[in-house]
């Protein structure tokens, strides 16, 4: 009798850990497919139109940053067209004013999801979340806009960690970011709510990390058209002329 009683306990032991994978197994993916529309009550004026020129509050910049972003002339979005149609980078995009269309990869066989796929509208900015389990390139491979994207289950939040971004800006007002800069996201969905946790680490630019967070809302209603760019400078200057400022000459 004893001994059945422990093989009758070990066995609901066994049923109920099994139950609990498969719960905690289900729990881990969490479907963030679907158009999404940015919400702006976070950092509002950062991001439409603009942070002012030469306002840093809030950023933990190196000297370096600092000479960098003093030297900055937006005149060159209107006049360098390398300028012009550049994609915002992967860990600039959540930050834009462009509406989100999120797809995924699933295995036909485990019915798991192995990619996740964004498309932000803003010069049609594509960028790859892979789940496999895949490594990160060596450090010398190329760098992207949308850099290079792995994610892992946290339970129900979805951990990113992007590296070989090409070097861009952390605010629109021209402070700068590294091509050395790495960035971790951590994505929670609330209903109809997605919230992104950016946390960006750049030893050129920053003397610590840097977190900020993005909510966006579900919108299933719009249609996702493509924004592609052809260049037309609004200035023109002569070839090869980057509008800039000397150090300590910018007024």
């Amino acid at each position: 009798m004893v001994r059945l009683h422990r093989a009758a306990i070990a066995g609901l032991v066994a049923a109920l850990l099994l139950a609990a994978g498969v719960r905690a197994a289900h729990a881990q993916e969490i479907d963030f497919t679907g158009s999404w529309v940015p919400i702006y009550h976070e950092d509002g004026p950062e991001r439409i139109p603009g942070a002012e020129l030469a306002d840093y509050l809030g950023l933990p910049i190196t000297d370096a940053a600092r000479m960098r972003a003093d030297a900055y002339d937006p005149d060159r979005i209107s006049a360098v067209p390398e300028y012009e149609c550049r994609q915002h980078a992967g860990d600039y995009g959540m930050r834009g004013a462009a509406n989100m269309r999120i797809t995924a990869d699933i295995d036909p066989v485990t019915q798991r999801i192995t990619a996740f796929h964004t498309r932000i509208g803003f010069h049609d900015a594509e960028r790859t979340i892979y789940l496999d389990g895949r490594p990160h390139p060596a450090p010398t491979a190329a760098h992207t806009w949308g850099g290079f994207s792995t994610g892992t289950w946290n339970s129900n939040m979805l951990d990113i960690y992007t590296t070989h971004l090409k070097e861009y800006y952390i605010r629109r007002n021209g402070v700068p970011a590294s091509d050395t800069r790495t960035f971790t996201e951590h994505w929670v969905r609330h209903g109809n709510i997605l919230t992104v946790i950016t946390v960006i680490e750049d030893p050129i630019f920053l003397t610590e990390r840097l977190i900020r967070s993005q909510s966006w809302a579900l919108d299933p209603g719009q249609t996702f058209g493509s924004n592609w760019c052809d260049t037309a400078p609004e200035l023109v200057l002569g070839e090869g002329v980057v509008p800039n400022y000397l150090p300590g000459s910018n007024p």
